[in-house]
């Protein structure tokens, strides 16, 4: 294996002129600096980490932090994420974790310290407020997808509007038997991604008179909401159309709807939340949270942060918007008079 010392005799420079090239840190001609490319990539040289380490004080990775690794949002996240960072030649050391007290400490108080890394990315995590002075005490940057965090840079899609959209548009169709598919009321803060959404299908349809909005749980995932779907469709008084808080979920719902023998959106509509590439083929009606973009944003404020740039803390608002695709239309006149 080629090292720094062969490099540099290739491109006829020092080691310390190839460091600062490959680097990127110091004063390096272009013509030089290409040239130590050319020689490096011809002869196989890749930096080592540990040498990278010692001479920049920085380890070169990104610590992620998600609560589940089979759901599309985070999976589709954590694509931006390192999109982003392994283009700068930063890795990502993945962290999972669940509700489970005992779990988190072991995360936040042990893995996090133990693990050598130079910032902090949170996804769609609700943390406490030991948990996040935890976080804060890592002495590195933090930047927190969803959640509330005032205390960490926080990068957010305002959840409250994407239910009010998503319910507005339903309202806005004729619909007034509809039913949201999504957070426990029971269980789900109000202050939480699903919370939000069905505050905002509360409050879309408190503006136009419709009290006791019926809820469904779910557990965020194709089953889930097909089982959610079910319940309700097969009912006497059926409504006329369905927010889920996510596309897999709606998915479900049109699956379920289907298996019921209903036709979408003729005898149901079904809205959704996400931009999960399977809604194209189910013809799915979505918000579009562009989750990889947001991935691509997170990275690139920790990336700046540890250039220099001064912390944010509070939130930076994330883009969504309305996708029709034609599983959400009027509803016919025969459920207009049931």
């Amino acid at each position: 294996m080629a090292g720094i010392d062969d490099v540099a005799r290739a491109a006829g420079v020092s080691t310390a002129t190839v460091s600062r090239a490959l680097s990127g840190r110091g004063p390096v001609s272009t013509s030089t600096r290409d040239r130590v490319l050319a020689a490096a990539e011809r002869l196989g040289y890749v930096v080592s980490a540990a040498a990278s380490s010692l001479a920049t004080g920085r380890a070169r990775a990104v610590g992620v932090v998600v609560p589940f690794l089979d759901r599309w949002f985070f999976s589709t996240v954590l694509a931006g994420i390192s999109d982003a960072l392994v283009r700068e030649g930063f890795d990502i050391t993945l962290y999972s974790v669940s509700a489970d007290p005992t779990e988190r400490r072991r995360v936040f108080d042990d893995h996090l310290r133990r693990r050598r890394i130079d910032a902090v990315i949170t996804i769609a995590i609700e943390v406490d407020a030991e948990e996040s002075a935890s976080l804060r005490g890592l002495g590195v940057p933090i930047v927190a997808i969803a959640g509330p965090h005032p205390q960490l840079t926080t990068l957010t899609v305002d959840d409250l509007a994407v239910g009010r959209l998503a319910t507005t548009h339903l309202l806005e169709l004729g619909h007034r038997r509809l039913v949201h598919i999504g957070a426990d009321v029971t269980t789900d803060a109000a202050s939480s991604v699903p919370g939000l959404r069905r505050r905002g299908f509360e409050s879309a349809l408190a503006d136009v008179g419709l009290s006791a909005p019926r809820v469904e749980p779910a557990d965020f995932t194709i089953e889930g909401g097909s089982a959610a779907a079910t319940r309700v469709l097969a009912t006497a008084e059926r409504p006329t159309a369905v927010f889920a808080a996510s596309d897999e979920m709606a998915i479900g719902a049109i699956l379920a709807a289907r298996e019921l023998g209903l036709r979408v959106p003729e005898d149901v509509s079904v809205i959704g939340v996400d931009g999960h590439e399977l809604g194209r083929w189910f013809s799915l009606t979505t918000v579009d949270q562009f989750a990889r973009g947001q991935g691509a944003r997170a990275a690139e404020a920790v990336l700046a942060a540890l250039e220099g740039a001064d912390p944010a803390p509070g939130r930076g608002t994330l883009p969504f918007e309305l996708v029709d695709r034609g599983s959400t239309a009027p509803p016919s006149s025969a459920q207009s008079g049931r």
